[in-house]
């Protein structure tokens, strides 16, 4: 009796160590965390006269390793990178530009996904017209991807960013700023 005891003892140890000690089958977790994917707003001007178009652009800067769908995914049931401008009214916006896809080839798919990685512009043009009331008036950026890595893709991500631009007279000036976003001295 007094061995079985100890037997029972000694398999419920080495059961508990057994259960308490992490397994390694020396493989990578698969990382379930959401990328870090930046979404800023820029305008190529300071502020903006009455009567004149500017350049504007949502820049994202998506982390080595991640991925998001393009605008045009290959495949219909990948959801594709959209980006929405709500203005006030009287404030036009231009279509959005997307950049060119990379193709590329991942581990879940057999197939070549069309993505975009690392720095992406996506370019719009804002026109205010000449009798639009001066002072600060606020632009929205309805931004939604769905990000990946090279084994499994996430729940989409819908946000916003806010763009506010300084709306002035025609004849007040107006200062070129992002050059690294728009170029230099284009007008």
């Amino acid at each position: 009796m007094r061995n079985r005891k100890q037997l029972l003892r000694a398999t419920l140890l080495t059961l508990s160590l057994l259960l308490a000690r992490p397994l390694n089958f020396q493989a990578e977790p698969l990382s379930l965390v959401q990328p870090n994917i930046s979404a800023n707003g820029f305008f190529s001007v300071d502020k903006v006269q009455q009567g004149r178009t500017i350049q504007a652009a949502i820049v994202l800067d998506i982390p080595s390793g991640f991925h998001i769908n393009s605008n045009q995914p290959l495949a219909k049931f990948l959801i594709p990178t959209s980006l929405k401008i709500e203005a006030p009214r009287g404030i036009r916006v231009s279509p959005v530009g997307y950049p060119r896809a990379n193709l590329r080839n991942f581990s879940f798919s057999q197939d070549k996904l069309s993505v975009y990685e690392g720095r992406v512009v996506l370019r719009f043009s804002v026109t205010v017209p000449a009798n639009f009331a001066t002072g600060v008036t606020p632009l929205r950026a309805q931004l939604r991807y769905q990000s990946c890595n090279d084994e499994a893709c996430f729940a989409p991500v819908s946000r916003t960013v806010e763009m506010p631009i300084a709306v002035v007279g025609a004849n007040e000036s107006a200062k070129r700023i992002n050059g690294n976003i728009f170029g230099g001295s284009r007008r």
